[in-house]
């Protein structure tokens, strides 16, 4: 039996973070969130640092400038952030 592999490739259109979460829209439809106390960075800046953000790639990562912090999209999928 054959079995055909799916290559996953997420990519994020958007992040939001509020008081508690990051929120990740990906373009195929799917949103992730995940505690932002996960990233210690990310949970000390202002909501200004926290909305100044780049992807990376094709959507495959972001990055936030002002608190010079990179995460994968991929990462927070499979929760290895």
């Amino acid at each position: 039996m054959n079995t055909l592999a799916v290559e996953l490739h997420p990519q994020a259109q958007s992040i939001k973070c509020t008081d508690a979460s990051l929120i990740v829209e990906l373009v195929d439809g799917r949103t992730i969130s995940a505690p932002l106390i996960w990233f210690p960075r990310l949970a000390q800046a202002k909501k200004e640092q926290l909305e100044n953000w780049v992807l990376l790639g094709d959507g495959e990562g972001v990055h936030w400038p002002d608190e010079d912090e990179d995460l994968s999209i991929n990462g927070l999928l499979v929760g290895t952030h």
